[in-house]
């Protein structure tokens, strides 16, 4: 049997685009890797560092010590202050993040890397006083941004961190 071809009409006949016609995706930029005692770490977005999720200090330490710039100096001060304000805190890193609770009470806090920023979360921070300044989606968490020049003061962060400890944590 013979194939017949198609009728000649003024519509337009849709062909497959051939490699050439096709616009290839960009792939993302690569993302960056520095040096810390435990081997490479990828860092992800933002410079956030890309850490197994595991349990204690160790984790934290390693993620501290892998952010970039500025932002490493930062997250040792943060993890002093909360040390300091809270001696039996409980300290893990899920989800490329470091996460500060108490055992039995769930997480109080946790912190990412951002691109120009150090995102300070306080999961019950809407019941802080005075509120944490940076708004969510979620109704009672309140950030807390760390900027390159932002003023570290001490007695508000700890004051904060002793109120957000009192309090009911977020258990996943």
């Amino acid at each position: 049997m013979k194939k017949s071809s198609p009728k000649a009409t003024n519509d337009k006949v849709k062909s497959r685009p051939t490699s050439k016609s096709v616009a290839k995706a960009k792939s993302p930029p690569a993302a960056k890797d520095t040096s810390t005692d435990s081997g490479k770490v990828k860092l992800l977005t933002g410079g956030n560092p890309q850490i197994a999720k595991a349990d204690g200090d160790a984790p934290v330490q390693a993620f501290i010590a892998a952010m970039p710039g500025w932002k490493s100096d930062v997250g040792r001060w943060i993890d002093d202050v909360i040390v300091k304000t809270c001696p039996n805190i409980r300290k893990a890193v899920k989800w490329n993040s470091p996460f500060y609770g108490i055992e039995g009470q769930g997480w109080f806090a946790g912190f990412h890397c951002c691109t120009k920023y150090i995102k300070f979360a306080f999961f019950r921070g809407a019941l802080l006083h005075p509120v944490p300044p940076g708004e969510s989606k979620q109704e009672e968490v309140r950030y807390f941004h760390f900027y390159q020049d932002t003023p570290l003061d001490e007695a508000q962060f700890a004051a904060w961190v002793t109120q957000a400890a009192a309090l009911p944590g977020w258990i996943p």
